[in-house]
C-alpha cells in the first residue's frame, strides 16, 4: 500500500502530465501529422461516425491508414462521435432518442475497431447544441443511455457545453476516467458562459466559428482541446486491466 505521500506526489505528476498536452479536432479538412506536432500539439480527436449527406469533409469517417500515421508519428489519438447537425440536414443525434443511441453506438463501434480502436477506450458522443435541463432530461439522457446499451457505461463519452457534461455525470449516463475525479466529459467552451466543469477530461478552448478562425494548420482550421487529465480517453492506455 502505498503512502499518502506518494499517492500525492504520483497524482501531482499525472496532473502536471495532463497540462502539458494539447490536441486538435477538424472542423473541415484534416491535417497530416507531421505537421500537427511540428505545430506543437500531441494528437487528436478523430471521428468514428459516417459522413453526412453534403458534406465534403476528409476526416470522416477516421480510416484505418491516418490513424496509423498519427500513431506512428507518436499522437495521441481520442475517438468522438457526430453525425447528424441542426438543418444539415439531419437532427442533431441527440434528438434521435434510446434507439438512436443504440444506433449509433454500433456505428461508432463498428468504426473505431475498423480504424485500430482499442477495446478499452471511451467514445465521446456529441451535443453539438445549447441544450437546456429540460431536454437533457425529455430527451438526450435517453439518447446516451441508448448508447450506454451497447458501449457500457465505461466506454461512453459526451461532448457538450458545461452544465450537459455536469447533468451526464450527475444521471451515470458517462463513465470515469482511471485518473481520480474525472469522467469521459468533453467541454467546450461554447455555451458554457465562462463555466468550467472540474472533472471533464478535455477542454475544447479554441472553437472555429464564422467570427473566429481557429488554429491554422495545414491548409484548414482546427479547435484546440486542453487535456485536463493523465487518462483522456487516448487509445495508447491499457485499461483492460
Amino acid at each position: 500500500m502505498l503512502a499518502l505521500g506518494s499517492v500525492l506526489a504520483a497524482l501531482a505528476t499525472q496532473e502536471a502530465t495532463a497540462a502539458n498536452i494539447r490536441l486538435i479536432d477538424f472542423t473541415h479538412r484534416q491535417v497530416p501529422p507531421d505537421q500537427i506536432r511540428s505545430a506543437g500539439f500531441d494528437g487528436a480527436l478523430v471521428y468514428v461516425s459516417e459522413l453526412r449527406p453534403g458534406a465534403d469533409f476528409d476526416f470522416k469517417p477516421v480510416t484505418r491508414g491516418y490513424a496509423d500515421a498519427l500513431r506512428a508519428a507518436g499522437l495521441h489519438v481520442v475517438s468522438c462521435y457526430q453525425y447528424g447537425k441542426p438543418g444539415w440536414p439531419t437532427p442533431s443525434d441527440y434528438t434521435r432518442g434510446y434507439d438512436g443511441g443504440a444506433a449509433d453506438a454500433q456505428t461508432a463501434l463498428r468504426l473505431h475497431a475498423a480504424a485500430g480502436g482499442p477495446a478499452s477506450a471511451p467514445i465521446f458522443f456529441s451535443i453539438d447544441e445549447d441544450i437546456d435541463f429540460d431536454t437533457w432530461k425529455s430527451v438526450a439522457v435517453q439518447w446516451l443511455r441508448g448508447v450506454n446499451s451497447v458501449l457500457g457505461v465505461h466506454r461512453t463519452g459526451v461532448y457538450g457545453h458545461a452544465r450537459a457534461c455536469a447533468w451526464a455525470i450527475a444521471d451515470g449516463v458517462i463513465g470515469r476516467s482511471t485518473t481520480p475525479g474525472h469522467w469521459w466529459a468533453w467541454q467546450t467552451k461554447a455555451w458554457s458562459g465562462g463555466q468550467r466543469d472540474p472533472r471533464a477530461v478535455l477542454y475544447q478552448s479554441v472553437v472555429v466559428t464564422a467570427s473566429e478562425p481557429g488554429v491554422a494548420m495545414g491548409g484548414t482550421h482546427v479547435d484546440v482541446d486542453e487535456v485536463l487529465a493523465a487518462d483522456f480517453g487516448q487509445w495508447a492506455l491499457d485499461r483492460s486491466r
